[in-house]
């Protein structure tokens, strides 16, 4: 397969309409129906369903969609490296980020090394840690925060920063008048919106197990914001990290000060895998800039 025969594939998969993609290609259709079926039959298999005026994806053709995407930002992220490598200290650093403190991190050190290295430029993605550890894995990115735990065969890490966790409710709940922390005894019977991390979920139980108790767990969800929409509407408390960014007044944040756990966030990248130069800067400058701090 051709790199330029999965762009072709890509566009009409994202299209699902023979003619609209050979115009946004800048192609005749003839063409790019013969690139299509020289492809199905490369594969042995439909990548479509073909109907009177629209296209539909076949199972086969989902996966390949997906791979395709992932093999034409690879083959994006190469090119820049290598020119990168050419032209001196330039090219993009794309990096994972959970939520949390991970994006006050990541900025402090990306401001200061874009100071030193003007030309630079970054792509972040966001996702919890067990995203950014398959993106990692894949080679979408080479460099993440993330919070622990983590697989330490595979990755090498330093930490960056910790910070306590935190109910997250609507300002009219009881517990909201709470001065000061809470306890876990006090979420005992609560309806919990939680991170759908599966450390973090088995975390939160182990809490609740230690006073003999089973934790109420309603939802799990990725984003902060949607767990903070949730507990606006009294659906139930979010449980997260102190710093999560809840952008609206309704909500009052409480520490849960009768565990003693922290989010421990950290700096990460696969262990033998060769990182481009720009790469390997910023990961000395973030060991440098955590030393002076």
């Amino acid at each position: 397969m051709e790199l330029r025969t999965l762009s072709y594939f890509v566009t009409v998969a994202e299209e699902l309409n023979i003619t609209r993609a050979a115009e946004l290609l800048n192609m005749c259709q003839p063409p790019l129906s013969a690139q299509i079926k020289g492809l199905e039959r490369e594969l042995g298999t439909e990548l479509f369903i073909r109907g009177k005026r629209q296209l539909r994806l076949t199972e086969s053709g989902q996966l390949l969609y997906r791979r395709a995407k992932e093999l034409l930002s690879l083959a994006e992220k190469a090119s820049v490296e290598i020119g990168a490598l050419n032209s001196g200290m330039t090219g993009t650093i794309a990096i994972g980020l959970v939520e949390g403190m991970a994006p006050d991190i990541a900025g402090e050190r990306i401001a200061d090394f874009l100071q030193h290295y003007p030309l630079v430029h970054f792509r972040i993605l966001d996702g919890n840690s067990d995203d950014l550890i398959e993106k990692l894995r894949s080679g979408l990115i080479d460099l993440a925060v993330i919070s622990a735990p983590y697989d330490q065969l595979l990755l090498n890490s330093f930490p960056v920063g910790e910070e306590r966790i935190a109910a997250f409710m609507n300002k009219s709940h009881p517990l909201a008048a709470e001065e000061g922390d809470i306890t876990v005894r006090q979420l005992v019977g609560e309806k919990l919106i939680v991170p759908s991390r599966s450390a973090m979920v088995e975390r939160i139980r182990r809490w609740f197990r230690s006073i003999n108790e089973e934790p109420d767990i309603i939802c799990e969800m990725d984003s902060y914001l949607d767990a903070s929409a949730l507990a606006v509407r009294n659906v139930g408390i979010s449980i997260f990290p102190q710093t999560a960014y809840v952008p609206n007044s309704s909500i009052v944040q409480r520490c849960i000060g009768s565990v003693t756990d922290r989010v421990e966030y950290l700096f990460v990248w696969r262990k033998g895998h060769a990182l481009p130069t720009i790469e390997e800067r910023f990961i000395d400058f973030v060991k440098e800039y955590k030393k002076e701090c």
